[in-house]
């Protein structure tokens, strides 16, 4: 009990990092005082540990590390605290003052050096950022200048900082056998090398003054679009934008791709297009509105929405397209009914529920402007009947995150995420946890709720992998990254690398991504336990290996629901039955679970033994009411939707051009 206080106090994950951060605190704290003494062979090996101990805390706790820089311990501060407590042991073991000031003007040259070479490489990055960056276009006539080397250019930092290990390993030997000619030999080392790395990147800073101008790139790129004529536009800006919020964008990749228009999909943040899914739909990122502007996008019909952000007036503002907010999911909270969303011309959801939904903003969102498109992302969920389960019921436990307020509809994490887990691992079943992706972002309870039920469930998961199989996975991760068009490098390099996608890619992705889960599930069969934090497995395909859901309020309910499998409402406020229900869409189909858990071998009963399910009634009839009806499909009604709404577009902007603009009548003054 008291290491898991320590980790949580530290914020560390397990044993080994806890023990890191010991070594470390103690390695820095030790140097002084061994150096004061002075003790070499002590202070040596505190030394050592600190080098080691750092250089392991940013592979395995970059967190703690990033808390050390906020407290003003940053990487380069340590770097210093070291040289200056070696420093103060030469001049306490009576060093020659010459070694002493010829190491003290050394090793205060090579921080120099480190801030000029910071300060070039600032200011190539700077002059590599361009306004715009795109995947899945030809951009092969514009010239882009290749990126420094990643040895000069990549992680430099750690690398510059650590060329001061000559010198001090040069002074170590020296003041242990009394030959200076090793403290000289070490400081020339030091100097040379930093010298000749930043002679190394100002040659580098040459070349990127021929990289293109702002005018030079958006012309291109208003080229490709202008040849690719793109007739849809899917529009996401999240400002807190990170990998986890891609999930929004992702989940609608493979319905734009089956549409009868031509799609493009336009983000407004730099860390959303390297998290973006694989796809052959053309992706622009524009960061600034002034260049968005400046885009050739008036062949675009129809623009959706996936979620609402503030940077969408900045495409709200083409009046010839039809603007609809399609949302990330159809959920039962109240956010999935939002009086913002009036500013759209049209809301889709995805059945008679999602209408309703919108019904409770009175006199704000016109009946007229909702339509239903079911939810084309659910075709790869197998249903109940199609569904073998093994001999231990299969419960995946998905709960929604914290949200941006302490809504009593969001996460059951805080309350009873822990115990649930605990009473879940009395009985005889195996545990998929599968939290949100933005899971304590806002909220410290639910982020240590998460780091519990991670641990009650790791060490199983992680002993029963299997190793021989983990090879494969990586190579498919790393072939899956290539054909979705992901470039590692910065702005000017994925502009460089970007091209129009190839015709075998897609049917290559869709095998290889089958392979994946096919091989990821296989070689965890002896796993009791799975924590999915991952982008894969994807959630659709935790849903077709679970027997049972738990969840809260959320999309990942209605969805499920397509499954016809039983699934659990988690109703961590204690309300009665009927008024949950009442309030809950999605609870009509659902068992409930109280705070302490106490229904839960009875709801396990529905798994164990079906014909103890008296929910499945209800809950064939709430799926077509969440979800529409089964014909036509949920493309179809999308895909027609889609056509109609750029019809309807286009059929506007003929009359306005044939229809003059009245002028208008002079009043006359009274």
């Amino acid at each position: 009990m008291t290491i898991r206080r320590l980790c949580a106090v530290l914020r560390v994950r397990g044993k080994t990092e806890l023990l890191l951060v010991i070594l470390f605190a103690a390695g820095f704290a030790a140097l002084p005082v061994l150096a004061l003494l002075p003790s070499l062979w002590g202070f040596t090996v505190a030394w050592a540990v600190t080098y080691a101990t750092d250089e392991a805390l940013h592979a395995k706790a970059p967190g703690f590390v990033r808390r050390l820089a906020t407290l003003q311990l940053s990487r380069t501060m340590r770097f210093a605290v070291r040289t200056v407590m070696l420093l103060a042991l030469a001049d306490r073991t009576d060093a020659p003052d010459a070694v002493l000031v010829t190491g003290l003007a050394v090793l205060s040259a090579h921080f120099l050096l480190v801030m000029m070479y910071s300060a070039l490489h600032h200011a190539i990055r700077r002059r590599r950022v361009l306004p715009v960056i795109v995947r899945n276009l030809d951009m092969s006539g514009i010239d882009v200048p290749e990126p420094p080397p990643a040895y000069l250019y990549r992680r430099f930092l750690r690398k510059l900082l650590h060329l001061d290990l000559p010198a001090h390993i040069g002074l170590i030997i020296a003041l242990a056998s009394g030959t200076w000619y090793f403290a000289y030999a070490g400081y020339a080392l030091t100097i040379g090398a930093a010298l000749a790395a930043l002679a190394a990147l100002l040659g580098q800073f040459r070349s990127v003054r021929a990289m293109p101008g702002r005018d030079a790139v958006i012309g291109e790129v208003n080229r490709q679009l202008a040849g690719y004529r793109p007739e849809v536009a899917l529009y996401f800006s999240f400002a807190a934008v990170s990998r986890d919020f891609m999930y929004q964008v992702n989940m609608w990749i493979e319905t734009l791709e089956q549409l009868d228009r031509r799609p493009v999909i336009v983000l407004r943040e730099r860390a959303s297009f390297r998290f973006l899914g694989r796809t052959r739909i053309p992706v622009v990122c524009v960061p600034k509105a002034d260049d968005l502007a400046e885009l050739e996008l008036s062949g675009v019909r129809v623009v959706l929405y996936p979620g609402n952000a503030g940077k969408n007036v900045h495409m709200l503002r083409i009046a010839e397209a039809k603007h609809v907010f399609i949302g990330h999911g159809d959920s039962d909270k109240l956010a999935s009914s939002n009086r913002v969303s009036k500013v759209y011309d049209e809301i889709w959801v995805a059945g008679r529920a999602g209408r309703d939904r919108y019904r409770r903003v009175r006199h704000a969102i016109s009946d007229g402007a909702i339509v239903e498109v079911g939810r084309p992302q659910l075709a790869p969920v197998r249903l109940h009947a199609d569904h073998v389960p093994g001999p231990v019921p299969v419960v995946l436990y998905a709960p929604t995150w914290e949200g941006w307020s302490d809504d009593d509809c969001h996460t059951s994490l805080i309350p009873m995420g822990v115990p649930l887990i605990e009473r879940l691992l009395a009985e005889n079943v195996r545990i998929i946890y599968k939290p949100h992706p933005l899971t304590g972002k806002r909220s410290a309870e639910a982020a240590a709720a998460d780091r519990t039920i991670r641990e009650l469930l790791r060490a199983d998961e992680d002993r029963h992998t299997a190793d021989d199989a983990r090879p494969r996975l990586q190579e498919i991760r790393a072939r899956l990254d290539e054909l979705s068009g992901r470039h590692e490098g910065d702005d000017a390099q994925q502009l460089r690398d970007a091209r129009a996608p190839g015709p075998d890619g897609a049917a290559q992705w869709q095998e290889l991504h089958a392979e994946w889960h096919r091989l990821f599930w296989a070689s965890r069969s002896g796993a009791r336990h799975h924590v999915i934090l991952e982008q894969l497995p994807t959630l659709y395909e935790c849903f077709n290996q679970a027997d049972l859901l738990i969840s809260d309020v959320s999309s990942v309910v209605a969805d499920f629901v397509a499954s016809l499998k039983p699934y659990v409402l988690t109703n961590a406020q204690d309300l009665p039955d009927a008024e949950f229900r009442a309030a809950y869409t999605t609870a009509g189909g659902a068992y409930l679970l109280d705070r302490a858990c106490t229904r839960l071998p009875e709801i396990l009963r529905s798994v164990r033994e079906p014909v103890h399910d008296p929910m499945a009634p209800e809950r064939r009839v709430l799926k077509e009411y969440v979800l529409g009806p089964d014909r036509p499909t949920s493309m179809e009604r999308f895909n027609t939707a889609v056509n109609d709404l750029a019809d309807k577009a286009l059929a506007e902007r003929a009359e306005d051009l044939v229809t003059p603009i009245a002028e208008p009548t002079a009043q006359p003054i009274l």
